[in-house]
């Protein structure tokens, strides 16, 4: 990937996986609450997945869109060998709710659902979007979407819901490790020529 790009990503475990994959990341928080880097962007991370795709699987985005299925970025995708061409949907809230993501996916089309790829849209300078799925309609967050705010901030109250359904909890960590390790392994193939 183009040395010039920064893998803007919401948590460090994300920033994480970007280096390992080879590429230069910054964090900007869920939501992109911490700030957006300068120059040219790939939204970097996981993603909530909508159309049935497998807990693992990585969009290489040719779309962002809205809730309204409006485009917000259009692109080539990245040509990120181990992925899937795909649609990002943005959002401005953790959309757990199997029933919600069913509504999302007839709405816009769209194969997965993060906050930072509007915002980052927005900007003028995304040149991609990667995102492997972390949870589905059928495993989703559970527990884990408790834990930050609607606005992407962390809420100390969540960890209640963490101990009051811990089998939930686990399943939903395990799926996000394995979202994360799918990320660099979609680099090992290289980017198309």
């Amino acid at each position: 990937m183009d040395v010039d790009r920064v893998a803007a990503c919401a948590t460090p475990a994300e920033a994480r996986a970007a280096r390992r994959a080879g590429l230069r990341a910054a964090v900007v928080g869920i939501g992109a609450s911490r700030g957006i880097p300068a120059g040219r962007l790939v939204s970097f991370g996981v993603a909530g997945g909508l159309d049935g795709l497998e807990v693992g699987s990585v969009i290489d985005a040719t779309r962002v869109v809205d809730e309204e299925g409006r485009e917000l970025w259009r692109g080539p995708g990245l040509g990120i060998r181990g992925a899937r061409p795909g649609t990002i949907l943005a959002v401005d809230r953790v959309a757990d709710d199997p029933a919600e993501r069913r509504r999302l996916r007839e709405r816009t089309g769209a194969d997965a659902v993060d906050m930072e790829s509007g915002i980052l849209a927005a900007t003028g300078r995304l040149d991609g979007c990667v995102r492997a799925v972390s949870d589905t309609p059928r495993e989703p967050l559970g527990p884990i979407a408790e834990l930050v705010t609607p606005e992407g901030r962390f809420r100390a109250a969540g960890l209640v819901a963490l101990a009051q359904r811990p089998a939930a909890a686990a399943r939903a960590l395990a799926n996000i490790r394995a979202a994360l390790r799918a990320l660099p392994s979609a680099f090992a193939g290289g980017e198309r020529a």
